[in-house]
């Protein structure tokens, strides 16, 4: 089964517009590879090069989180006819059951309610995993592009040193702020959702589910949830503060410049 990281490394290795390496790169690092060796491989460029095209998009490649699991399998769940959507369990249970049932017409009243007991592991199963993996990849996915768009805070800031057009460099370095803060508070919003909703197996029927979603090719949640902020409004606080007290600062200083621009043009 091709997953994300497949798709991404494919394409990274079929690259042929210099300007998109950055970003295939960028691409592949957030679908879990974080090889330099392999990554520079597949875009035939040198370690080096790997480094800077990554720093240019927000990842730190020094700084590789051990253990992070990035949930990258986001397809349709069919566990026995089960898809996790909520609106569809009850249609679900009674079409398992029913097949169960032509399948074994000599059954008695014991098996059919041994039969339906595991049905109901499997539903409720998939339910919530499919529930508690799609609010996981939305932190994560909100969580890259936090750090992705205050890197990018930098960036625009330095820039300023050595643009022509200042003016216009200069609010693109307002606008990156500006955005950075909206990233912040979409990845609090995401942080909190996911960590009010916890996975876990409160019987072997569940565990018996669990195993068979990930038999199926779908990835185990452990990891991610434990990868998660368990104070999010107070890092998304503090993050806030620590872009605004740059920018302040950065404001002071531009108005200093700005002043000189306008004396010389009198």
């Amino acid at each position: 089964m091709s997953t994300r990281r497949d798709d991404v490394m494919a394409a990274l290795r079929d690259w042929s517009k210099p300007g998109r390496r950055a970003d295939l790169l960028a691409a592949a690092w957030q679908a879990g590879e974080t090889n330099i060796s392999a990554l520079a491989e597949a875009a035939r460029v040198s370690r080096p090069t790997v480094y800077a095209d990554l720093r240019s998009r927000g990842i730190d490649p020094d700084h590789r989180p051990k253990g992070k699991s990035v949930i990258t399998n986001l397809s349709p769940l069919d566990i026995e006819g089960f898809t996790g959507v909520a609106d569809r369990l009850e249609a679900e249970f009674d079409a398992a059951l029913h097949r169960w049932r032509d399948e074994h017409p000599d059954a008695d009243l014991e098996a059919a309610r041994t039969e339906g007991m595991r049905l109901v592991g499997i539903m409720d199963t998939t339910n919530r995993y499919a529930d508690v993996r799609d609010l996981l990849a939305r932190e994560q996915i909100a969580r890259a592009e936090r750090d992705r768009l205050l890197h990018q805070v930098n960036l625009r800031w330095e820039a300023l040193s050595t643009s022509a057009a200042w003016l216009a460099a200069h609010h693109a370095y307002v606008v990156a702020v500006d955005e950075a803060r909206i990233a912040i508070d979409m990845w609090h919003e995401h942080a909190e959702a996911a960590l009010k909703r916890p996975f876990f197996c409160s019987s072997p029927r569940d565990e018996a589910a669990y195993r068979q979603i990930q038999e199926a090719g779908h990835p185990a949640l452990e990891q991610a949830l434990a990868d998660l902020d368990q104070t999010p409004a107070q890092t998304a606080e503090q993050l806030r503060a620590n872009l605004d007290q740059a920018h302040e600062h950065r404001i002071t200083l531009a108005a200093e410049t700005l002043r000189l621009l306008q004396s010389i043009g009198q």
